[in-house]
């Protein structure tokens, strides 16, 4: 590996970092202010339009599509470290049209999209003129087995009829989102990974009920998490995703990158923690010295330190990984970086958290907000705990084998 930034990279990297500084966290609190003065959570502040147009008159649009028709033809390897830079802020992926749900669903129309659904659906997406969601948890089953998802997408003449229960759909409490990519079993009686399929269905269409919105840790984020209903949902057979049953693999091809995306977000996230640990360590005096110089205090950075450059090279080797020997080739790797980037984040942003006192728990701090998104990603997109099943069942498989072999 090759840890140098190309040219190209280099430049984005200032680009970003000066955008980062001069707009994204000036208008921080121009957005809570905004959001707060609204009445409504889910609102969408203006200041984020106002970004969004010097976001792409800088060039810092569609950063993580690799495709060049669509994005700007990065590598994973070569968006892993300006995801990062964005992960600092909780408003800077959408200032630059880089915010999940949206890059998976793009990613998804992108690979698996008709001509007529990719007119209809990712060229606004691109455009940043709507939002849409994904819809495949369900509260009424134990998700982290897509297998037990009970949501029907049933055939009729040129229609299907959607009818199921989903929640953490997440962005789809905001006025904003037009489109849900639904996932449930198209036929229950085949193979168990050809059972289920994708769907497109717009939030517009009769039967789909919006019931509430999921507050995180009491954050309403990400334009809120919803709960919906789908009741006797018709819409016309080319909404279908590729084919009946391509459920399971479109799901695969939507979490690879995505995977990478929230892995060095979730790294920003610990060095923007990292950032303020430091500078409260610096200003605070206890004891009749700075706490910067209290050895509890040393070895908290110190440790901080050590995890966040351990969780960005694993994360930057899953990267390399996709980029040469594909997903598959990378998956454990990927599983391994979904558990520890999290983790790492988590007890650093704990850490600044309890360096900063009362203070860190206040509103007056990101600190509180980032712990909440940090914890979230220990189960959104599969939970640590299959992620750390896959990468044994991978491991014990190469003694298996070597015992096999040994009997013979």
């Amino acid at each position: 590996m090759d840890f140098a930034f190309t040219p190209k990279v280099e430049e984005l990297r200032a680009k970003l970092l000066s955008f980062m500084d001069e707009k994204v966290y000036p208008a921080e609190p121009v957005y809570m202010e905004q959001v707060l003065a609204s009445g409504n959570p889910h609102f969408h502040p203006p200041i984020m339009e106002e970004l969004k147009k010097e976001a792409r008159a800088r060039g810092l649009w569609n950063l993580f599509l690799p495709e060049e028709r669509w994005g700007a033809g990065l590598t994973n390897t070569e968006y892993a470290p300006l995801a990062e830079i964005t992960g600092r802020s909780h408003i800077a992926p959408e200032a630059i049209n880089c915010a999940a749900p949206d890059t998976g669903n793009m990613e998804i129309l992108v690979e698996f999209g008709t001509p007529e659904q990719q007119k209809q659906w990712l060229e606004p997406l691109l455009e940043g003129e709507i939002r849409s969601c994904f819809s495949m948890t369900e509260p009424d089953v134990a998700s982290s087995d897509a297998r037990n998802i009970r949501t029907s997408i049933a055939r009729d003449g040129d229609h299907y009829v959607i009818n199921g229960r989903k929640w953490w759909s997440s962005g789809a409490a905001d006025d904003r989102c037009k489109i849900s990519i639904v996932m449930g079993i198209t036929n229950p009686d085949a193979d168990t990974y050809r059972q289920q399929s994708m769907i497109l269905v717009p939030l517009d269409t009769p039967g789909v009920k919006i019931v509430r919105s999921t507050p995180v840790f009491g954050f309403n984020t990400g334009h809120g998490h919803a709960e919906i209903v789908y009741e006797d949902v018709r819409v016309p057979a080319e909404n279908m995703l590729g084919e009946e049953g391509d459920g399971f693999h479109i799901a695969q091809a939507r979490l690879g990158p995505g995977r990478i995306h929230h892995c060095m977000r979730a790294i920003g996230m610990a060095e923007r923690a990292f950032d303020l640990m430091c500078a409260r360590a610096l200003t605070r005096v206890a004891f009749g010295k700075e706490l910067a110089r209290q050895g509890v205090v040393q070895q908290a950075i110190a440790e901080s330190r050590m995890e966040i450059e351990q969780a960005r090279l694993l994360t930057l080797k899953a990267a390399w990984l996709m980029d040469t020997v594909g997903k598959k080739g990378a998956r454990i790797e990927i599983s391994a970086i979904k558990v520890v980037a999290p983790n790492v984040a988590l007890r650093v942003i704990d850490r600044a958290i309890q360096i900063h006192g009362g203070a860190g728990v206040s509103n007056d701090f990101p600190l509180a907000s980032m712990w909440a998104a940090a914890r979230t990603l220990r189960i959104a997109d599969g939970p640590d705990e299959v992620h750390e099943m896959v990468i044994a069942r991978r491991e014990l498989k190469r003694y298996i084998d070597a015992f096999a072999a040994a009997a013979k």
